[in-house]
Formats: C-alpha cells, sequence, structure tokens
C-alpha cells in the first residue's frame, strides 16, 4: 500500500452552517471549501486547522451517520492552557472540568454543537 496520509474525516452534523460557524469561530479553522453538492441542497463544507493535511467534512448525508456520534477526533495543540482558556471565552463547556493529565500528556474534552466528541490534547514527546 502506499497510503500517506489521512486526506478527510466525515463529521456527522445535523446544521452545516452552525457547524461551519462553529469550526471557524471558535476552533479557528480554515474554510477549504463550502461548494454546492448535488440537486438536493447538500453542500460540501471542508475546514481544517491552519496548515494541517487532514481536513474535516462537514456531512449530513449519511443516513448511517446520526449528528453528534463522532466521538474521539483528536487535536492537537502546543498550548492547552491558552486554548482552554479561549475555548472557555468562546462559551465551550468543559465537561470534565478542564485540564486531565494522563501519563501521555494533558488534555480537555468537549462537544461540538451536534455532540461530536472532541479532545484537545498536548502531547509530551
Amino acid at each position: 500500500m502506499t497510503v500517506t496520509h489521512v486526506q478527510l474525516v466525515s463529521v456527522p452534523v445535523s446544521d452545516q452552517d452552525r457547524a461551519r460557524d462553529f469550526y471557524l469561530d471558535v476552533l479557528d479553522f480554515d474554510l477549504i471549501f463550502d461548494n454546492p453538492m448535488g440537486p438536493d441542497g447538500s453542500r460540501w463544507i471542508q475546514v481544517a486547522p491552519k496548515g494541517a493535511a487532514t481536513a474535516l467534512t462537514l456531512v449530513t448525508w449519511f443516513p448511517t451517520m446520526a449528528p453528534g456520534s463522532l466521538k474521539g477526533l483528536v487535536l492537537e495543540t502546543d498550548d492547552l492552557d491558552a486554548d482552554a482558556a479561549r475555548l472557555r471565552e468562546r462559551g465551550v463547556d468543559l465537561p470534565d472540568g478542564g485540564i486531565q493529565i494522563a501519563p501521555w500528556g494533558r488534555y480537555i474534552t468537549f462537544h461540538d454543537p451536534d455532540g461530536n466528541g472532541i479532545v484537545l490534547q498536548s502531547t509530551r514527546v
């Protein structure tokens, strides 16, 4: 096999505009695409962390992927303390009480507007 990287991860959402706004305005992701897709009004919305090789598509068209069913989307940060503070300032609930410590590093957990589970971590090197 000649796989070089993960290109896309589909994130199941109920409202593409609300999800796009969250990933752009709260997580500071870049908008890669927001294009019409098909005759039914669907859109291809693709977002990514600045400079990342892997992007997210905000999908509504997979019947087997209920909005909020994605768990364990892991994002890496160089400054977990500042990012946790920014998320709180932007109204994001950190349900586990804030920064958690594990043998491999530190992390916080939170959810996007549909309930998809996100982990923001700072890995020890």
